[in-house]
């Protein structure tokens, strides 16, 4: 059974804000297929049936083990999977300086 996934409030404001950009670059039919990928590359990621990794092999700062990360797209989805459900972090565009967004996370988590 899968397990139920959420968003933090950073992570709905990133995918809204990927929707507004892929929107007026791409057209409307292109974001909201690109919304759809993202989201169902959520269910995958909270079902098990797609493949992550560990954000402390991008960082030398302390992360959270259970940080992960997974590419979609042109974004990386970046996610807290407990054994109840998978918490959505944030979403990360590929260009971005990954190690420092993902250290500025490892910072504020406790």
């Amino acid at each position: 059974m899968p397990k139920p996934w959420v968003l933090t409030r950073q992570a709905e404001r990133s995918l809204a804000g990927i929707a507004v950009w892929t929107a007026e670059t791409f057209g409307k039919r292109q974001a909201e297929a690109y919304a759809e990928d993202q989201i169902e590359a959520c269910r995958a990621l909270a079902d098990g049936s797609a493949q992550s990794r560990g954000c402390r092999r991008l960082v030398v700062a302390e992360l959270p083990e259970d940080l992960r990360y997974a590419r979609i797209g042109q974004h990386n989805v970046v996610f807290i999977a407990t054994p109840e459900r998978m918490i959505v972090v944030d979403f990360l565009h590929v260009r971005m300086d990954i190690p420092s967004r993902l250290a500025a996370l490892g910072d504020g988590h406790q």
